[in-house]
């Protein structure tokens, strides 16, 4: 995501900006603030010791907090395909009772690939934890010409050509792949547990709804919502929700 320089402006001086938004400055002054709290809670847990990279997430903090801000403000005055929680920076739409990332037809999702891959689409993963499911907005960054092989920018490489579009991701890093039907036909066994489980999926309304939402689930029910951080919440901003195909001009 591009970053701008670090600014001595002062907090106000932020949230003066929002004027264009005429009427709406209370309510992108209060995404700006909850998406604040959210990053520098997330930034001061971070562990690292690499200065530079913690000041240009922090001179960026602006930029990024602002264009999203804008856009939801922007959807409050429309009919989005997810409501807008001002207090909390956040969407928020009906929990369905189960995943709906455990279903997806594993052909159909590789030959969706295969004719819509471009460079940033905002792509789902499921993630499979011990901590229960969730899914994940991610983008994809690098792809090979025959598009057999994808790349996201957070979660890395997944093989369209064997058709494999789960891998396991171990506590010593190592990443074995897994037909799809297995995980989602499973009774997650300890060792399923023992890992994390990502699974590339083919975008639908009720997946990315339940992304952009951070939806979570246990092994027997739906559980509390998590907070997707900056960098989901711009992916968020860019979904063609008619297609789910690139909005990237060619």
């Amino acid at each position: 995501m591009t970053s701008e320089k670090p600014s001595s402006r002062s907090q106000t001086g932020f949230f003066s900006e929002s004027g264009e938004l005429g009427g709406s400055h209370a309510q992108f002054t209060e995404i700006c603030t909850a998406l604040y709290e959210r990053e520098l809670l997330t930034l001061a847990h971070m562990n690292t010791n690499n200065a530079s990279m913690l000041k240009r997430r922090m001179g960026g903090l602006p930029y990024h907090i602002r264009s999203v801000a804008r856009f939801m403000v922007t959807q409050l005055q429309l009919s989005p395909p997810l409501k807008v929680d001002t207090h909390n920076g956040s969407w928020f739409s009906k929990q369905p009772g189960k995943c709906p990332g455990l279903t997806q037809d594993n052909e159909k999702c590789v030959q969706w690939f295969k004719k819509n891959t471009d460079y940033g689409l905002v792509v789902p993963v499921l993630v499979q934890s011990i901590e229960g499911l969730t899914i994940e907005l991610d983008s994809i960054d690098m792809f090979r010409e025959s598009r057999d092989k994808i790349h996201l920018n957070k979660h890395g490489w997944f093989d369209l050509g064997e058709g494999q579009l789960t891998k396991k991701c171990s506590a010593l890093d190592t990443i074995n792949t897994l037909p799809t039907d297995e995980i989602s036909k499973s009774a997650f066994s300890s060792s399923q547990l023992s890992c994390t489980t990502l699974t590339l999926l083919k975008p639908t309304k009720a997946i990315m709804s339940s992304a952009c939402c951070g939806h979570m689930w246990n092994y027997k029910s739906k559980t509390n919502p998590r907070s997707l951080s900056l960098r989901e919440m711009r992916l968020s901003t860019r979904l063609d929700w008619k297609s789910f195909t690139s909005t990237r001009k060619k």
